[in-house]
């Protein structure tokens, strides 16, 4: 309590900093605390951990966040595309498994159909992918470094098999982008050209595999040391939200689902090769199911909804339309201390964000700002309206979601410090 009391302190003070200034008196940069992080909207994941340590099971934990659902068996089996690879130039892959293969086959191929695929690609061969114009041109690397360039399309699909003593184990294929490396292990990937606006041919990379198990296999949203119950809501929480975005293919990524935080962040086989804890989240997923096509999902009148979740709040969640101006009628605002406890979210139950003078102005488009004021916040205390002043004496308002974009900030829910016209110290 001590701490919110100073923070309400300092409130009172940057909100008497309102004068015109000029010259020096420019900030060099703003400090912001607060408290959270995420939209706030749904289920905090820290919340969830609090409440399976004290004995909550996962239905429990959802239906705490969630209004008038329930928790029950859905039909999942079907096949989804996850986008990996998003508004590409160039993406590699390889399979490193002993009498692993990759198979290139020309064409967007659905998975199940069969096909004659145009190379077979030997364990430790590196599969390369380059945007040329308007197709992908895929060579082949070798471990000596000689290479051999195939002939050029606009779709491609790759499949893999296991080793020749284990037969029906797939390889593991790792794929790598930029500095981006991750591991896959289930379905097929598909690359494609798409015309992305302002940027001309761009190539999307796609995991088509089954929702009920593979997908889920793959979901990295939460610590697997964490509660077996709040695994499980995890688990139930993310099966729903993939289920209400597998009814439409999206022409931008070519996918279901982003798997970034866009939708949901999916990481593939690298989850279950977390050190000491993949098989634990694999657990938490099979124990979610119901049999072989189905699994449990949060509903309403037996239909799966968009379960949103985050990582904390300070204290209360927030109503969607608090975020994103509409409402949800399954979205509640409700209490959720857990957040405010330091044990349980030592990131983010407190934290501080230096924002500089540029940035400031860019938000606001004003010349420059020389105070800060909030004018209102939500019923759960995040910031709704803002009101920044130049030295100038121009004005401008702005919203709590777009501020806390700009600013890149944790969370809406942040206090002000007077403003600093010294240089930017380090970010804690």
């Amino acid at each position: 309590m001590m701490r919110r009391q100073i923070l309400a302190m300092l409130l009172i003070v940057a909100n008497l900093l309102v004068a015109p200034a000029h010259g020096d008196d420019i900030p060099t940069f703003f400090t912001f605390e607060g408290s959270g992080y995420g939209h706030g909207v749904g289920m905090s994941q820290v919340g969830a951990r609090g409440q399976a340590l004290e004995g909550r099971s996962a239905t429990e934990i959802l239906q705490y966040y969630f209004k008038d659902v329930a928790v029950e068996p859905v039909k999942d089996d079907q096949l989804i595309r996850v986008n990996i690879g998003h508004l590409l130039t160039n993406i590699s892959l390889r399979t490193d498994t002993k009498y692993g293969q990759l198979q290139l086959f020309s064409g967007d191929i659905k998975q199940g159909l069969s096909a004659i695929p145009v190379e077979k690609i030997s364990a430790k061969t590196n599969l390369v992918f380059t945007l040329l114009g308007s197709s992908i041109v895929p060579s082949l690397v070798k471990a000596d470094g000689t290479s051999v360039m195939l002939e050029s399309g606009s779709a491609w699909t790759i499949r893999w098999t296991g080793t020749r003593y284990l037969k029906g184990v797939p390889a593991v294929v790792g794929v790598k982008s930029g500095s981006t490396s991750m591991k896959y292990r289930y379905g097929q990937m598909n690359i494609k050209v798409v015309n992305a606006a302002n940027l001309g041919s761009r190539i999307e990379f796609t995991n088509t595999l089954r929702l009920h198990d593979e997908y889920l296999w793959g979901i990295g949203e939460m610590p697997s040391s964490w509660p077996a119950s709040a695994l499980q809501a995890q688990v139930i929480a993310s099966r729903s939200f993939a289920l209400t975005r597998s009814k439409s293919l999206r022409s931008a990524c070519a996918c279901h689902l982003y798997a970034s935080f866009v939708d949901q962040n999916f990481v593939g086989y690298s989850k279950e090769l977390e050190t000491g804890w993949g098989q634990k989240w694999r657990d938490a997923v099979n124990a979610t199911l119901d049999g072989e096509h189905n699994g449990l999902a949060v509903t309403q009148n037996s239909i799966p909804i968009a379960t949103y979740f985050f990582a904390s709040s300070a204290g209360q969640t927030s109503l969607a339309e608090d975020v994103w101006g509409t409402p949800i009628a399954y979205v509640q605002s409700v209490p959720d201390l857990w957040s405010l406890d330091p044990l349980l979210n030592p990131k983010f139950f407190y934290w501080e964000r230096i924002v500089s003078q540029e940035v400031m102005a860019q938000a606001f488009s004003l010349p420059d700002v020389v105070s800060v004021e909030i004018l209102s916040r939500k019923v759960n205390g995040n910031v709704d309206v803002m009101l920044a002043t130049s030295s100038t004496g121009q004005t401008a308002q702005l919203d709590g979601v777009s501020f806390k974009v700009s600013a890149k900030l944790p969370s809406r829910w942040f206090e002000l410090a007077p403003p600093q016209m010294s240089e930017v110290p380090l970010t804690p």
